[in-house]
């Protein structure tokens, strides 16, 4: 951490570091990162001192030692999440993103818990604080979401949410089976870096199939009236992107290009590192034996994360968003 600040100190001290103002406000902007996770772990270990050298003075089964021991109990998830935040020093960590949702193998309750994951994340970055645009939204015909596509700003949010890109796993009785069978149904999340100016890369307009088509779902008349809606085809890669939320062609065409971007971004990243599952975890089949976490609402309560081992029978607050104990989890075992 001390090495990384160092650094970060160098860079602001650059002669003509203000010569490009975007770049001088990034450095800076690192600088207050490493500087205030610095300070915030020398306190917690500052106090932990403290509080170890105070219990050593206090009766044993005394009320200090209790009161003592329940601040150390804080101190220590206080550390957690400050390793963290440590350990999210990628190229992109501490970039905004985009999550895509889209229905895997299930049918009709796989629509419908892909829609159950969309609210479920939506109600995570709802406690985190961070603001979310939903940028397309494909309704299905019975139940459910085909897909949907949000762009999500808040403090280092790819960095957290790229723990969650994978295929999910739901195991519960089927409100759409007249016998109310037991069925399983996955849904797949991909979570992008959102690309800063001074990160993007140029796309040529030669390799690029723009059409569009009239927006689907709620908006108003002038939305579900109009071929306002864009779809993007990269020829070179094959990546196609969608975006359907904005009144205007022009805004929907910017919006998917942004996602575009984040997409090659991420491509090239997992190139560079030769290891598609370091960042992006390869393509898996929305389907059996691909997922990374599993939810089961019947005939018992769990949520498991295959990759961690972390579980909690508590299903009922994770779908309410509480994803952090997953995400740290993840994020902690990668170091």
């Amino acid at each position: 951490m001390k090495g990384k600040r160092a650094v970060a100190e160098k860079k602001s001290q650059a002669q003509g570091l203000w010569d490009d103002p975007k770049k001088a406000e990034k450095v800076l902007k690192d600088l207050k990162f490493w500087t205030d996770l610095g300070d915030k772990w020398d306190a917690l270990s500052s106090r932990v001192e403290d509080l170890l050298l105070l219990s050593e003075m206090v009766d044993e089964g005394s009320s200090e030692l209790e009161e003592i021991n329940a601040e150390l109990g804080i101190l220590e998830i206080a550390y957690q999440k400050a390793h963290v935040e440590l350990v999210l020093d990628g190229e992109y960590d501490r970039n905004d993103a985009i999550l895509v949702l889209s229905t895997g193998t299930g049918g009709v309750d796989a629509q419908d818990w892909t829609e159950m994951l969309l609210r479920m994340y939506l109600r995570f970055f709802e406690k985190k604080g961070w603001k979310v645009n939903v940028t397309e939204k494909t309704s299905a015909a019975e139940a459910g979401i085909k897909s949907a596509t949000i762009e999500v700003k808040g403090v280092m949010a790819y960095g957290y949410l790229k723990s969650e890109h994978g295929v999910h796993r739901l195991v519960r009785l089927s409100p759409f089976n007249s016998k109310n069978l037991r069925q399983t149904s996955f849904a797949l999340a991909e979570v992008l870096p959102m690309i800063d100016d001074d990160q993007v890369m140029e796309i040529e307009e030669k390799d690029l199939r723009i059409d569009t088509f009239r927006a689907s779902g709620a908006g108003g008349q002038h939305v579900n009236t109009t071929d306002s809606a864009v779809r993007i085809t990269h020829l070179p890669t094959n990546l196609v992107v969608t975006c359907q939320s904005e009144r205007s062609q022009l805004q929907n065409k910017n919006q998917a290009i942004a996602v575009l971007k984040s997409r090659l971004a991420q491509k090239l990243l997992e190139e560079k590192k030769e290891r598609v599952d370091e960042l992006k975890g390869g393509y898996k089949e929305a389907a059996w034996g691909n997922q990374i976490r599993s939810y089961v609402f019947q005939p018992y309560t769990m949520v498991k994360d295959h990759r961690t081992n972390a579980e909690t029978s508590q299903v009922d607050k994770v779908m309410d968003g509480e994803l952090d104990p997953f995400i740290e989890a993840y994020l902690l075992n990668q170091k």
